[in-house]
């Protein structure tokens, strides 16, 4: 039996625990299942291969000239970049006090540097229509 749009918002909403990074993939590749879209391939060694992967590496050219490497945690050759983030709704188990916003504020001040509100799986993503090869 399939993954259902029911069964996936009820086994995802509200869910707590993990890490972002522990959890995204599979929220992301349930998402694309139950959407009936095709999910990611296995990512290749060789960077320019990678057309629809988790984790892509990619190389940012910082405004001083240096460069530096990253990763995106989905992309899509001429469709889209995507970054997993947590969510803070407001009312909800991990909402940030004294903040406005309700999914992307900005951490506290503190000594750690990520605190405990960080642990609340991905319920909500930043898409973007990328034009990168």
């Amino acid at each position: 039996m399939g993954l259902t749009v029911e069964t996936f918002i009820t086994k995802w909403q509200g869910a707590e625990g993990g890490q972002e990074r522990a959890n995204y993939a599979l929220f992301l590749t349930e998402l694309c299942t139950v959407l009936g879209l095709s999910t990611p391939d296995p990512a290749s060694a060789v960077t320019e291969h990678n057309d629809y992967v988790f984790e892509r590496a990619v190389t940012f050219h910082n405004a001083d000239g240096t460069t530096s490497q990253g990763r995106i945690d989905l992309y899509k050759r001429g469709s889209f970049v995507l970054e997993a983030k947590q969510s803070r709704l407001k009312g909800g188990a991990k909402e940030v006090e004294g903040t406005d916003g309700d999914l992307f504020t900005p951490d506290p001040p503190s000594s750690r540097r990520a605190g405990r509100h960080w642990d609340v799986l991905p319920r909500c993503i930043m898409c973007w229509r990328s034009s990168a090869p």
